[in-house]
């Protein structure tokens, strides 16, 4: 119940260049100045020059991206992905504010960086997105750039990217073709749900990825029919009614299908931490029981007074008489004589060796 009253978080994704930030802006005026809505947004982005926007929440107040370069010696990539990474370490606060929220606004709009894979695919983005789903409704809205998924090589590397982040967050997912002031996006959804006329503009393409697209069609077809999609222009606000309609449908989804499988994942996760902690508690009684102890420290004693007797390889050796029996090998050097087999050493007194002297130079 607390779910439907709550405001709907809408993450935008997206290969670079495809009009994200763009998007965010169109989104947001026309949910405030058409819908009636409420809008907070968030800028995850640190390498951004310029929005469209104001944002609520900006990571460049945090986190400075330039100076992330210079003090670790980073490129532009690395920069963006460490600004994340120190970002996600106070996203708690974040989460807060945005729970603050819920009540009094109907949409949180979270623009991310430019490069896709630095939030997708790092333990920062995962740690953002997980926060967000498992706290508010989430739904992930992935912008495609229409004019280069002209090419059907071109979208079949945006959808193969598409579904992966479907997969990986496990979210109620909206792909929205962008910029279709420029190109219509019709041909791009046929070829999404009617593979022989995908196939048909395949054949036209003679480069091995068309080849590598024509091998994966029709693996992929089943895929692309559960995505829904929509065609927007951020310019001139074409379609945006379209993208609001899907949104709802979205947070719907959440609600029907996402928060059961959430509460489920909570349960498990809980019953889990339950056996293992009952189980500790079993091996520390079972440790720590005196009776156990007792019985330990009894054996302990036995074993140490039986007088230890091994043997081995003929070898047998009495403790407390010190006798060892083995060959019968005997050995006389510098007037010490060993005899294995008694164990017995005879060191000769001085009286002795006198005489052995005398005896050695009478022969010599």
């Amino acid at each position: 119940s607390s779910s439907a009253r709550s405001a709907v978080v809408v993450v935008i994704v997206g290969m670079a260049g495809s009009g994200k930030t763009t998007f965010v802006a169109g989104l947001q005026r026309h949910l405030r100045e058409v819908c009636g809505k409420r809008v907070y947004t968030v800028n995850l982005d640190p390498a951004v020059v310029s929005l469209g926007y104001e944002p609520n929440i900006d990571i460049r107040d945090t986190v400075d991206y330039k100076k992330v370069m210079q003090h670790y010696r980073l490129g532009p990539n690395g920069a963006i992905l460490t600004s994340l990474n120190l970002f996600a370490t106070k996203f708690g606060d974040v989460l807060q504010l945005l729970e603050q929220r819920r009540a009094t606004h109907d949409v949180i709009l979270v623009d991310t960086p430019g490069q896709i894979e630095v939030f997708t695919w790092s333990a920062s983005g995962t740690i953002i997105l997980e926060s967000l789903s498992a706290s508010l409704p989430t739904c992930v809205c992935y912008v495609l750039d229409t004019p280069r998924c002209s090419r059907p090589v071109t979208l079949m590397s945006n959808m193969l990217y598409a579904c992966s982040v479907l997969y990986k967050a496990k979210l109620p997912f909206l792909g929205c073709f962008n910029k279709v002031d420029v190109a219509n996006h019709r041909l791009c959804q046929e070829w999404m749900v009617n593979y022989d006329a995908f196939q048909e503009a395949l054949l036209t393409d003679e480069s091995y990825l068309a080849s590598l697209s024509r091998s994966s069609a029709l693996m992929l077809v089943e895929f692309y029919r559960v995505i829904q999609t929509v065609g927007v222009s951020s310019i001139t606000g074409e379609g945006m009614a379209d993208v609001v309609m899907q949104l709802e449908r979205c947070a719907e989804e959440y609600r029907t299908d996402f928060l059961p499988f959430l509460e489920q994942q909570k349960r498990t996760k809980e019953q889990r931490a339950r056996e293992s902690a009952e189980a500790q508690l079993e091996r520390f009684k079972r440790d720590y029981d005196p009776s156990v102890q007792a019985a330990a420290l009894a054996a302990a004693v036995a074993r140490g007074s039986t007088a230890g007797k091994s043997v081995s390889g003929g070898q047998e050796t009495v403790s407390g008489g010190q006798e060892t029996v083995s060959g019968g090998q005997e050995t006389v050097s510098g007037g010490q004589e060993t005899v294995s087999g008694g164990q017995e050493t005879v060191t000769s007194s001085p009286k002795r060796q006198d005489d052995l002297a005398e005896v050695g130079a009478s022969e010599a």
